[in-house]
């Protein structure tokens, strides 16, 4: 079976990233990126961008795509025209596949009047905007931002622009599947629901009332079509999140989920 991890981190530099991925079983390197890659048969993978919006500042390795990064530096900006230039020459490129916003983190709805010129690109270019929704990492984002109810408006105001709520809004697993079950242009993507190494089977006898709730508010879509594989790497452990998804997922639609619908998705 071909992977292709819909979503993950990419910045070996970063000591915060080293650190998660230790806690993985996993390095933050290109090296054992290649090496599990290879084990797991993942074809390549979607990194969602930390790095800022200047073209510069990506560039990865060529089984890698990625979205550029809405940060808060760009939100704050006070030449927003070079900003957004800087947006298009990113997404011009074949291996920038999409936009990510952290909305949550830069405390701002998604429908707010500063993301408007943004998904403009995003429907010129026809690339999705990926957006963080759910639980966030630390304490100082705000959660109310991330909600993923506040995507609803934004699908409806922008038919013609895909967006892919990443995590599935995870804990508000009902308001997600509501989202992405009702809104023709919102895709949605399983990273972000495990951290580090785990034993599943344990996990599962643990949290049983949440992985039966998220298996079967992934089932109340009924759109297998709409969910893609992803891990958030470095922050979980390939072959246990692989193991996960495939509990979550009836074996039938597998092909869709881990691979054909990011290729589709994302234009890889």
């Amino acid at each position: 079976m071909k992977i292709i991890d819909a979503h993950l981190h990419f910045v070996p530099e970063n000591p915060y990233f080293q650190e998660i991925a230790v806690r993985a079983e996993h390095k933050n390197t290109e090296e054992d990126l290649r090496a599990v890659y290879q084990k797991y048969n993942i074809e390549g993978g979607v990194v969602m961008g930390n790095r800022g919006v200047d073209p510069v500042d990506h560039s990865y390795p060529e089984f890698l795509r990625y979205c550029v990064g809405i940060d808060r530096d760009f939100l704050v900006s006070e030449d927003k025209k070079k900003s957004l230039d800087q947006v298009e020459e990113n997404l011009k490129r074949d291996t920038c596949v999409g936009i990510k916003l952290y909305p949550g983190y830069n405390k701002m709805y998604v429908t707010d009047e500063v993301y408007e010129p943004l998904y403009d690109l995003a429907k010129a270019y026809k690339k999705p905007v990926a957006i963080h929704m759910g639980q966030t990492a630390g304490s100082r984002a705000y959660l109310k931002y991330s909600h993923p109810l506040t995507l609803d408006e934004a699908a409806v105001r922008h038919p013609d622009v895909n967006f892919v709520m990443c995590h599935f809004g995870n804990p508000w697993l009902l308001d997600a599947a509501a989202v992405v079950e009702k809104n023709e242009n919102v895709m949605t993507d399983l990273s972000g629901l495990l951290e580090g190494k785990i034993d599943f089977p344990k996990l599962l006898e643990q949290q049983r009332g949440y992985f039966d709730a998220l298996k079967t508010w992934i089932s109340y879509c009924s759109q297998y079509e709409k969910f893609m594989f992803g891990t958030d790497w470095p922050l979980a452990n390939y072959g246990d999140y692989i193991e996960v998804v495939k509990w979550l997922i009836p074996e039938e639609k597998w092909g869709k989920v881990f691979y054909e619908n990011a290729k589709r998705i994302y234009g890889l």
